[in-house]
């Protein structure tokens, strides 16, 4: 699912700056760095500009999650439309948080940095706040798993390419 995402994002968005393809990917829940990264990566962006662009647009949207999605999501609970989606969002949440619950600050720091499908900086700002995680303390713990995964997705998007092109 996460390959049609970034190939429709990346249909949309053409005629778009690189950089802001690249960051708005990165924005994007489910796709985030990962996404941009090989978005980076097939646009031909030089590494450090992928690396900037990514974490730019991946870190935007976590204050805002760390902030005001408890708020949120007890509004939408309020309501009889909107409620079974917070409620299994949060059941969906809380049931990738028992590492997280355990480890708090760097069980965080795993869940956001090793790259797999339903980790991340979204749901990793949302568990902790769901954990009533200290904020600040959390979004330290994001910023860190971020660095992780972007270091990550460094070597499968540009190290190992660039490996098999010096082979040839």
């Amino acid at each position: 699912m996460g390959e049609k995402l970034l190939n429709w994002f990346m249909q949309v968005l053409t005629g778009m700056p690189n950089w802001l393809i690249v960051g708005i990917v990165s924005m994007v829940p489910l796709i985030e760095l990962r996404g941009g990264l090989i978005a980076a990566a097939l646009l031909g962006m030089p590494l450090w500009e992928g690396i900037l662009f990514c974490l730019i647009g991946n870190i935007i949207p976590v204050p805002f999650i760390l902030l005001f999605i408890t708020p949120i999501f007890n509004w939408l609970k309020r309501t009889q439309l909107f409620r079974p989606l917070v409620e299994k969002i949060e059941a969906r949440s809380m049931g990738k948080s028992d590492k997280i619950k355990k480890a708090e600050f760097w069980g965080l720091v795993l869940f956001v940095g090793i790259p797999l499908p339903g980790t991340g900086a979204w749901t990793g700002s949302l568990i902790a706040c769901l954990l009533n995680i200290d904020k600040k303390k959390a979004f330290c713990a994001v910023i860190i798993g971020l660095l992780l995964a972007t270091t990550i997705m460094c070597i499968f998007t540009y190290g190992i390419p660039a490996i098999v092109a010096s082979m040839k």
